[in-house]
């Protein structure tokens, strides 16, 4: 979501490309947007350039047809070398519209069990995230004392 807070987690192998996994994940929860009724607003995923929009679509909409009147992909925008230049910064500068995703990483990497990878499967390895996410939306609803 826009706070940084996940909508899905889903661990893949490390061979499995991004468009493989988010394909993987998003076929899972599939009932989530078989249920969204149509006349609520697109739900927005934000992609970086690793991910190719025409093959995420052709075969989400062999799982569900309709999937694209829900959803809307959106890639990030990227700086160019001029943009970077007229900033007056070189190499890696984080995208504005990214802070959501890179929060949401930093925020794991204060559970002291996700900071390495201690799960012998891939489901402890999501139930893990799920639980740091759980604790972290907790944390924001209960008061400080």
């Amino acid at each position: 979501d826009t706070l940084g807070f996940p909508f899905f987690t889903h661990c893949t192998k490390a061979n499995v490309s991004d468009d493989a996994g988010l394909i993987e994940m998003l076929t899972l929860n599939i009932d989530y947007f078989k249920s969204k009724p149509v006349n609520i607003p697109k739900i927005t995923i934000l992609l970086d350039h690793g991910y190719h929009i025409e093959h995420l679509i052709a075969a989400l909409e062999q799982v569900y047809p309709q999937i694209m009147t829900k959803i809307r992909f959106k890639l990030s925008p990227k700086p160019s070398e001029q943009q970077k230049a007229a900033q007056g910064k070189s190499g890696f500068v984080p995208v504005a519209v990214r802070w959501g995703i890179e929060r949401s990483n930093a925020w794991m990497k204060r559970c002291k069990s996700l900071v390495k990878n201690f799960e012998r499967t891939l489901s402890h390895a999501t139930t893990k995230i799920d639980l740091c996410f759980v604790r972290l939306m907790l944390k924001c609803l209960a008061p400080a004392t």
